[in-house]
C-alpha cells in the first residue's frame, strides 16, 4: 500500500523523474545485486514487504546481462569489501547510463559514486551501528516525509568525500560527509547507511520513497497475485499429466502441495510417511486438518515400526539421521512406485514430483542456475535415481514469510501455517540416545506442554523455534512426592532468529518457565529436571544432534 507521506502527482510522475508509474512483476522485476555479506536476501525481502516484486542477482553478472532482464529498478547491495581494495567488486558506470532507476547502498553507494567519478576515501572515522544522520534537503526524493535528524545503521570505514557531478547531498553522517546523495533527473539514489535493516528507523521508507517516487513502481505484488500467477505457470507446466507430492508436515511442503491442488486437483496425489518421529498431534493434522483444508487425495504409508526397527540400539546422531534419511527414501520409494504402477495402468504416467523449494535455497545454491536438487531430509528426502520425475517448484521464488502468507490465504489451518520449523528427522535428533516408543513419548508430552504453554502466553509466533531434547543417556537425582527419583532432564531451547544461519536465546519470562517447569515435572513420567539453554548460534547450534 502506498506510503501517505509518498507525494506523487496526478500523472504518477514527480518532477524531474525518468518515466511513468509501472508495476513490477517476473517480467519486470526489482533487481539486488549481490556484493556479498548478508544484506541481499534482507533488501529483498524489504523490497517485498513494500509490495514489489524483487530478485537477486550475483554482482558478477554484466550490465548486458542485468539490462536483458528488463528491471523496474536495480539495487546495489552492500558488502564487506573495500572498494579500493585489489579484487574489490565494482560496478559498470554504463549502468546508470541505461535509464534504469538505481540505488546504492553502503558498498554498492561507495562503488557507485567511484563509478561516477565522485571520491571514495578511508577517513580514519569508522562508523559502526546506530548514528545520527543529518538531513539536508527538504525536497529530497529519498527522505521527504522524515524528520531532520534519523538513527541510520552504519557499517563502514570508507566514506564518500564528494558526490560525482550532477548529484544533490541530501545526508550526512560525523564520520561521512556524503552520507546519501540523488541525482533525480536521471533517477540514480545512494545511502550510506543500511535501510534494510530495523535499526535504522525510517529505513523502510527510504526504500519505499526510491520505489515510488524515484522508480515509479507500484505496489502489486500481493498474496492473491502471487496464488493466481503460479496456478497459471503449474497448469502450463503440468497440463494433463499427474504429480505426486511428498508431505512432510512442514508448512512449505504444504504450501506447495496446496498450490498445485488449487491448479490441478486431482492430478495430484500426496504422500505422507508416518515415520513416528513428529510430534503430538501432528501427523494427525496432515492426516485430517490438511485433507479437509484442500481436498488433496492423500496417500498415508504407515512406516512407524520400519523406522524403530532401523534405529534400534543407535546413540549416534549422525548415524540416525542416515537411517532415517535412509528409511524415508526407501518407504516414498515404495509409494511412489505403487502410484506409479496404478496409474500407468490407467493408461497415465506419473511425470512431475511437487518440491517445496524456497527463494532462500535457489540463491544460496548458486541463484537457480544449474540442476535443482532435492535436499536431504526437505519434503521428500531424496529420490531413487531410476524415478525420473519433473520438478514443480511453485514456491521457487518466495521467502519463508510470503509462503507463510499464501499457506494463509489457500485455508490451511494456522497449526501448519505458523508451524515452527523442525527437523527433517524429527524427533530423532531431539533424544540425545537409543530412540525407543518410550522416549519419544516421554519426549512428546514435554513438547506438547511447552507449545501449549508458549501459545497460551502469545509467544509462539514471537520466537524463532523451541526445540525440546530429550537428554535420555543422563539422569539426575529429584524428589518427587515422598520419595526419591533418578529421572532424565528435559532441555528448553528457545531461539530468535531470521534465517537460522545465526540465533539467541529468546529471553522467555520468569513466570512462564516456572510454569513450563513445573508442568512438566507434574505431568511427563519420567521428567524430574527441566533446564533452559542460554548459547547463542554461533558457537551452538539450534538443535542439540
Amino acid at each position: 500500500m502506498d506510503d501517505p507521506t509518498i507525494d506523487i502527482p496526478a500523472d504518477g510522475v514527480p518532477s524531474g523523474g525518468p518515466g511513468p508509474a509501472t508495476g513490477a512483476g517476473h517480467d519486470r522485476p526489482v533487481l539486488v545485486v549481490d556484493y556479498g555479506a548478508q544484506y541481499a536476501q534482507l533488501i529483498a525481502r524489504r523490497v517485498r514487504e513494500a509490495g514489489v516484486y524483487s530478485e537477486i542477482v550475483p554482482h558478477t553478472w554484466s550490465v548486458d546481462r542485468i539490462l536483458e532482464r528488463d528491471p523496474a529498478a536495480v539495487i546495489l547491495s552492500g558488502g564487506t569489501a573495500s572498494v579500493y581494495a585489489e579484487d574489490a567488486p565494482g560496478v559498470d558506470a554504463r549502468l546508470f547510463e541505461a535509464g534504469v532507476p538505481v540505488l546504492g547502498i553502503c558498498y554498492g553507494f561507495q562503488a557507485m559514486a567511484k563509478a561516477l567519478g565522485g571520491e571514495v576515501a578511508r577517513t580514519g572515522l569508522r562508523e559502526y551501528g546506530g548514528t545520527q544522520a543529518n538531513v539536508q534537503a527538504d525536497d529530497s526524493v529519498l527522505l521527504k516525509g522524515q524528520p531532520d535528524q534519523q538513527s541510520v545503521w552504519m557499517s563502514h570505514g570508507d566514506a564518500v568525500q564528494a558526490a560525482p557531478e550532477g548529484f544533490t547531498v541530501v545526508a550526512s553522517t560525523p564520520g561521512a560527509p556524503v552520507a546519501a546523495f540523488e541525482d533525480t533527473g536521471r533517477g540514480l539514489f545512494g545511502v550510506q547507511w543500511h535501510p534494510e535493516v530495523r535499526h535504522s528507523t525510517f529505513g523502510q521508507h527510504v526504500l519505499e520513497n526510491f520505489l515510488r517516487r524515484g522508480a515509479r513502481i507500484e505496489a502489486d505484488w500481493t498474496t492473491g497475485n502471487v496464488i493466481a500467477e503460479q496456478v497459471e505457470r503449474i497448469r502450463a507446466q503440468v497440463g494433463d499429466g499427474r504429480v505426486i507430492c511428498g508431505l512432510s508436515g512442514g508448512v512449505d511442503s504444504a504450501v506447495a502441495a496446496a498450490l498445485v491442488q488449487r491448479a490441478v486437483g486431482d492430478q495430484l496425489t500426496c504422500v505422507f510417511v508416518d515415520h513416528g518421529l513428529l510430534r503430538q498431534g501432528e501427523a494427525e493434522q496432515v492426516e485430517r486438518d490438511f485433507v479437509a483444508a484442500t481436498g488433496v487425495d492423500l496417500v498415508v504409508v504407515d512406516a512407524v515400526d520400519q523406522f524403530l526397527d532401523a534405529l534400534a540400539g543407535v546413540t549416534d546422531p549422525e548415524e540416525k539421521r542416515k537411517i532415517i534419511g535412509r528409511e524415508f527414501i526407501r518407504s516414498f520409494e515404495k509409494a511412489a512406485r505403487d502410484i506409479v504402477a496404478d496409474a500407468g495402468s490407467h493408461g497415465e504416467q506419473v511425470r512431475f514430483l511437487v518440491q517445496g523449494t524456497l527463494y532462500p535455497d535457489v540463491v544460496e545454491s548458486g541463484g537457480g542456475e544449474g540442476t535443482a536438487n532435492i535436499k536431504s531430509h526437505h519434503n521428500v528426502g531424496g529420490l531413487p535415481d531410476d524415478l525420473q520425475f519433473e520438478l514443480v517448484e511453485p514456491l521457487r521464488t518466495l521467502f519463508k514469510d510470503e509462503v507463510r502468507a499464501v499457506g494463509a490465504e489457500l485455508g490451511l489451518p494456522d497449526a501448519i501455517v505458523w508451524r515452527q520449523p523442525f527437523p527433517g528427522p524429527g524427533l530423532g535428533i531431539r533424544i540425545v540416545g537409543e530412540v525407543t516408543r518410550e522416549r519419544l513419548a516421554t519426549l512428546r508430552a514435554a513438547d506438547a506442554i511447552v507449545r501449549e504453554e508458549l501459545t497460551a502466553a502469545g509467544l509462539d509466533r514471537e520466537i524463532w523455534q523451541c526445540p525440546v531434547v530429550l537428554l535420555a543417556d543422563v539422569r539426575s537425582v529429584g524428589v518427587q512426592g515422598d520419595g526419591r527419583t533418578y529421572g532424565h532432564p528435559i532441555v528448553l531451547r528457545p531461539v530468535s532468529s531470521d534465517d537460522a544461519m545465526t540465533a539467541d536465546w529468546s529471553r522467555l519470562p520468569y513466570d512462564l518457565l516456572a510454569s513450563i517447569s513445573t508442568r512438566i515435572t507434574n505431568e511427563v513420567d519420567g521428567v524430574n529436571r527441566v533446564v533452559l539453554d542460554v548459547t547463542s548460534k554461533p558457537p551452538g547450534t539450534i538443535e542439540w544432534e
